[in-house]
């Protein structure tokens, strides 16, 4: 149990998850539709950590649909919903769905066949422990520009006027931070409210569709927001979800600033890595020495960005900035990283490497902007 006053949260918790995905079809569309349905549910059916989908039609309006599926955990469904098996599985729908809502949760408590063997019995998802959260949706986005216009780029992810942070009476936008790792490009969101609507709202802003427009020749994917499906396509191969959350119960202190590190990781281990450093920062919220108050951690296949807001610089104190304190961390870490692409080889056993690494960790930042009542 987290302690009283600390955020905690995290997709490593172990819990099974359940995806309900929401569609409101086109009229006339559904036979099509259900041809898609059956071509995905076959591919589906053999994704590691896939248990089980249902696909629903209202009793109400024949047009609205929804899909839920269960998952062992969140980790491999994020893996498959970001991938571009993805992106072609789901493609044939596309053109039969109006409007779609996706929602993730964790299975914490559950009624049925577990419980029936007698008032005494206790399913396994009775241990998962319920999150302490702070009603905001955090996701990022991330993508390349091609190498030599990474300059020009941050200058227009940095000179745009902000979009209104009102979006309607229950949700709110708090906080924007962009960040560039080379030619990558971070960009992270914190909504209070409802996410979906909050992104939407942020894309129809004149100032933001200005400045997206402004970057696409520089982009390494090609992308036309004016187009449905590639649109669909580029926000798909961009996102970086949110693994883990986790805030310090001790009040904030003066100073806080936010930092964004990278962690490119090894060919398939960007879980393991990720899970690594929630684990770290799960410690050093409870460490009242520790000068990182807060951490977000994104993970998308083998990418991995831990978003942090620390007490002074991060050269202060290399070891609690990279997320390495306690024993044999740092060669835990240097097994999961890409040593080469990020400019560190050898050991992390040493002043010399951990400043490399924290020096080429280090996120270029380009913006950080907050609601005036955040």
């Amino acid at each position: 149990m987290a302690p009283s006053g600390r955020i905690s949260q995290s997709v490593f918790d172990g819990s099974r998850l359940r995806v309900i995905l929401l569609l409101d079809l086109f009229e006339g569309a559904q036979e099509q539709f259900l041809d898609a349905y059956e071509l995905m549910r076959k591919q589906v059916a053999s994704v590691p950590g896939h248990i089980s989908d249902q696909l629903c039609q209202s009793i109400e309006n024949p047009s609205q649909w929804l899909i839920t599926s269960e998952w062992e955990s969140a980790p491999p469904f994020l893996a498959w919903v970001n991938s571009e098996e993805h992106v072609e599985t789901v493609r044939p729908m596309h053109s039969c769905v109006r409007d779609t809502r996706s929602m993730r949760y964790s299975i914490v408590r559950e009624t049925g066949p577990r419980q029936q063997a007698g008032p005494d019995a206790v399913s396994a998802v009775e241990q998962v422990a319920a999150r302490v959260g702070d009603g905001v949706a955090r996701h990022a986005l991330t993508f390349t520009v091609k190498p030599g216009s990474e300059s020009k780029v941050a200058e227009l992810l940095a000179g745009y006027e902000s979009p209104q942070a009102q979006v309607d009476e229950n949700t709110r936008l708090r906080r924007t931070s962009l960040f560039m790792h080379g030619n990558r490009v971070v960009r992270a969101v914190e909504v209070e409210g409802d996410l979906l609507a909050a992104l939407r709202h942020v894309a129809r802003q004149p100032e933001v569709r200005a400045v997206e427009e402004a970057i696409n020749p520089y982009l390494e994917q090609d992308r036309d927001l004016t187009d449905p499906e590639s649109a669909r396509v580029f926000f798909t191969r961009a996102a970086l979800p949110a693994v883990h959350h986790v805030v310090s119960g001790r009040p904030a202190p003066d100073g806080l600033r936010r930092h964004a590190l990278f962690y490119p990781a090894k060919e398939g281990r960007g879980t393991d890595l990720a899970k690594l450093l929630a684990q770290q920062d799960e410690a050093a919220a409870d460490d009242p020495d520790s000068p990182v108050w807060g951490s977000t951690v994104f993970q998308r296949d083998d990418i991995v960005v831990r978003l942090i807001d620390i007490t002074g610089d991060l050269d202060v104190d290399p070891v609690a900035s990279l997320g390495l304190k306690g024993p044999r961390k740092a060669a835990v870490l240097a097994r999961l990283l890409d040593g080469p692409a990020i400019g560190v080889e050898g050991a992390l056993d040493n002043d010399r490497n951990l400043n490399r690494l924290l020096s080429h960790a280090d996120m270029l930042p380009v913006t950080d902007r907050s609601s005036a009542d955040s």
